[in-house]
């Protein structure tokens, strides 16, 4: 009994290169679509001090140091320091996250056991089938 040698389905030019542009503007769409929406984040929130030194700063004498070899004093550096990014977090925003991550790898895993399980059938035949 001879088995049929496997020849996978062939795709042509046009369709490999409608199927990279896709792709490339599924994968700009989804980056980019948290910042169209707004859903980046807080923002950043800046701390106030009442007098503008490096103790008030929290700057040890290195630190000091450091910012003055960069060009910077304590009020040119105070809100750089000062500046605190807000972290957060949306409990809407984290659930539709996690719903859209758990569907898409439930999607993936459920095609790609079907395309897995068609692949078998044509290279090996049905399960518990002998030709």
């Amino acid at each position: 009994m001879a088995r049929r040698q496997y020849q996978p389905p062939q795709q042509g030019r046009a369709g490999q290169l409608f199927d990279t542009l896709f792709i490339v503007v599924l994968v700009y769409a989804v980056l980019f679509a948290p910042l169209i929406l707004g859903l980046t984040g807080g923002g950043t929130y800046m701390v106030e001090v009442a007098e503008k030194s490096w103790q008030a700063l929290g700057q040890n004498a290195v630190m000091q140091q450091q910012w003055e070899k960069l060009g910077f004093t304590a009020e040119t550096a105070a809100d750089l320091i000062n500046k605190r990014f807000d972290y957060a977090i949306s409990p809407i925003a984290l659930i539709a996250t996690t719903v859209v991550v758990v569907g898409y790898f439930w999607f993936v895993v459920r095609f790609s056991e079907r395309e897995y399980r068609e692949v078998i059938a044509e290279r090996f035949g049905e399960p518990g089938r002998r030709d």
